[in-house]
C-alpha cells in the first residue's frame, strides 16, 4: 500500500486546515486509515483513526477540533482540523493498517503543518 498526502501548510492560530490522504496498491487490505503527527523532539502521536466500518479515535489533544473522514470506495481518509493551536505544529503523516495487524503498517511521507501564534 502506497500513501500520499496532500494538504497541510501555515495558518494562524484559531484558524483551520486540512489533509487528504489516498491510498493505492493493494487497498483491499486496509482497515483502518489514520493520521499521527510528529513534533521537533517529540514522538511521533496519534491523531485520529477511522476503521472501514465507521470506528474513530482520536487523541485527546485533538478530541472536539479534528474530524476524521473516510471515502472507503476512493480509499481515501480526510482530517479536518479546526481551532489549531501552536503546539498542533508537527508533521502529519498519514497510515494505513489491514484488519490482521495490530500496528500501523504503512506510512505516507508526512505533511507540514504550522500554526503560528
Amino acid at each position: 500500500v502506497q500513501l500520499q498526502a496532500s494538504g497541510g501548510g501555515l495558518v494562524q492560530a484559531g484558524g483551520s486546515l486540512s489533509l487528504s490522504c489516498v491510498a493505492s496498491g493493494r487497498t483491499f487490505t486496509i482497515n483502518d486509515m489514520g493520521w499521527y503527527r510528529q513534533a521537533p523532539g517529540k514522538q511521533r502521536e496519534l491523531v485520529a483513526t477511522a476503521s472501514n466500518e465507521g470506528s474513530t479515535n482520536y487523541g485527546d489533544s485533538v478530541k472536539d477540533r479534528f474530524a476524521i473522514f473516510r471515502d472507503v470506495a476512493k480509499n481515501t481518509v480526510y482530517l479536518q482540523m479546526n481551532s489549531l493551536k501552536p503546539e498542533d505544529t508537527a508533521v502529519y503523516y498519514c497510515a494505513a493498517k489491514t484488519s490482521w495487524s495490530s500496528v500501523y503498517g504503512s506510512w505516507g511521507q508526512g505533511t507540514q503543518v504550522t500554526v503560528s501564534s
